[in-house]
């Protein structure tokens, strides 16, 4: 109703200046000028002269005291004009003609996804569930973020919890929902949708972990910290601790796993990913595992192959690929950026068992380098080439950018894992050299679609895994190696008469006796890993599990 009442102001503030100005001008000009005029003249002058139209036949006055007045109103009317544009006209046109936001949803609506203020941490967890048919209304009190939400499509409702925005968003035939405000304002949403009667599950994004309990106390059904679960889904991205690269590789003892980034100057570049002796069962890129891989397309510069076979074969491999040296196996992780996700990771690394150095520009307890990342010589100061990977957790999508690409000038053979804060940005941090990028709103939205969607969720972060199975079971024998097509495997290796033959030729064909190692995609956010980046840190270990 703002710019409606301005607009009124100023529709009546008109007539009233112009019958002031027209009495001030027929007076002065009666009496200071002695030259009278009549009234219809001195409102013609009036209206000219607020407008800035012009004078008509009165250009010049002697008194000084109307010489002032003149002055006065000219540019009073000037102001004026420059006033009401942008104050009054256009906010009022806007009113008018722009769509009024949501203020509810239809009441035929029903199963929907409920989520409570919009941000980052969401962005994935709307894709996801939309794409999986589930409808999804976003309750969003600021006007701005809800206009933009509405114009690209999304089904908003303005409106704040003060203003009922829970009733308005049908909540109670809603499906589930997920408060994304700020901890207290949370705290708020979860008691206001159970004393309204919602039995449904409530999830709660929480920005300090010591907030996850009373929020749990208000009523969510589980608590997550977002920057927790990056934290761990970095660690595990760095350390095969962790996570193991390809789970159940064990089997094969004599066989290493090795994540193969592809240089400018690698000669298989324009060529299929294949090595003597080495396996490639999948490759990043742009982020997207591609597993097994599609062996008609050549390898590419910026792709990250992972090869199985033997240490002196995947270091052959490796400099075919441009590497420089022999893979690191073992030396510190140096740990760029001590915030709340930095130390979730160096406190998973640690816990594992790995050598960690932090970099961190301010001296807090548990950072060993003081300083700052972007200093060419302190890296190379840092001997970043002995380390096993950089993990960026700095706080900017800018600052871990601009360290990617400092730390590949200086070292370009280890890998660099960041953290990302907007999704639209894991591309360009792929493009400056690293390895790896995740996002808040990737793992947060991958660990809130798990829950809601169960097997429909689509992972981030794949990983592998090796199984054996007899050829005669999958009744292959006789069948060269593409008989593993159909499942969307990679034979890796066979056992055959006590006999391992990695990477059989085109021209093997299956015995009945024998033991074949697959390589097939599976998820690695769940289970264990899940918990550890949802758990409570350790100065909040007794508060309730996050689910």
């Amino acid at each position: 109703m703002r710019p409606v009442r301005l607009a009124l102001i100023f529709l009546a503030a008109i007539p009233a200046a112009l019958a002031v100005t027209t009495l001030l001008y027929w007076a002065g000009m009666r009496w200071l000028e002695g030259d009278p005029r009549s009234v219809l003249h001195s409102f013609e002058w009036a209206a000219e002269t607020i407008t800035t139209t012009g004078y008509g036949s009165d250009s010049r006055w002697d008194h000084p005291l109307m010489a002032a007045f003149v002055a006065l109103v000219q540019f009073g009317g000037v102001f004026l004009v420059v006033l009401v544009l942008p104050v009054v006209l256009f906010p009022f046109l806007e009113s008018r003609f722009e769509v009024r936001l949501p203020r509810s949803v239809p009441p035929r609506l029903t199963g929907h996804l409920v989520i409570y203020g919009y941000g980052p941490a969401v962005l994935t967890l709307v894709d996801e569930v939309e794409r999986a048919g589930v409808p999804t209304v976003i309750a969003e009190p600021n006007e701005s973020v809800a206009r933009r939400l509405f114009e690209s499509g999304r089904r908003v409702v303005h409106a704040g919890l003060d203003e009922g925005a829970l009733s308005e968003v049908g909540l109670e035939r809603a499906r589930a929902l997920v408060a994304n405000a700020g901890d207290e304002e949370n705290a708020a949403v979860c008691l206001s949708a159970r004393q309204a009667g919602f039995g449904g599950d409530i999830y709660a994004l929480a920005e300090e972990p010591r907030h996850r309990h009373p929020l749990a106390l208000a009523g969510a059904t589980a608590v997550y910290t977002p920057r927790h679960v990056l934290g761990a889904a970095l660690a595990a991205r760095a350390s095969a601790r962790i996570s193991p690269r390809i789970a159940g590789l064990h089997e094969l003892g004599e066989l290493e796993v090795r994540e193969l980034r592809v240089q400018p100057q690698s000669e298989i570049v324009g060529q299929p990913p294949e090595g003597a002796d080495v396996v490639v069962v999948g490759r990043w890129r742009g982020g997207s595992l591609e597993a097994p891989i599609d062996r008609s397309l050549p390898a590419a510069v910026g792709e990250i192959l992972i090869a199985i076979g033997p240490d002196v074969p995947l270091d052959l491999f490796g400099r075919r690929c441009g590497r420089r040296g022999p893979a690191r196996r073992n030396g510190p992780f140096l740990v760029g950026g001590y915030g709340e996700v930095g130390k979730k990771v160096v406190e998973l690394l640690r816990d594992a068992g790995e050598s960690v150095v932090v970099v961190d520009r301010q001296p807090l307890p548990g950072v060993e380098i003081v300083g700052d990342i972007f200093d060419a010589a302190l890296i190379e100061r840092l001997g970043v080439d002995h380390a096993q990977a950089v993990i960026l957790a700095l706080d900017s999508d800018s600052a871990a950018l601009f360290a990617t690409v400092i730390t590949k000038a200086s070292a370009p053979d280890v890998p660099v894992i960041a953290r990302v804060n907007r999704p639209e940005n894991v591309e360009r941090l792929h493009r400056a050299g690293a390895d790896f990028a995740l996002s808040i709103s990737q793992v947060a939205g991958q660990l809130l679609a798990r829950r809601l969607l169960g097997a429909e969720a689509v992972d981030v972060d794949a990983q592998l895994r090796l199984t054996k199975e007899p050829a005669l079971r999958r009744d292959w024998v006789g069948q060269g190696i593409g008989a593993a097509a159909r499942l969307r495997a990679t034979v890796v290796a066979v056992e055959r008469a006590g006999q391992l033959l990695v990477s059989p030729g085109v021209e093997f064909r299956f015995a009945a006796d024998d033991q074949v190692y697959l390589c097939t995609a599976r998820g690695s956010f769940s289970g264990a890993r899940l918990e550890l980046g949802a758990g409570p840190s350790r100065s909040d270990r007794k508060s309730p599990p996050a689910g």
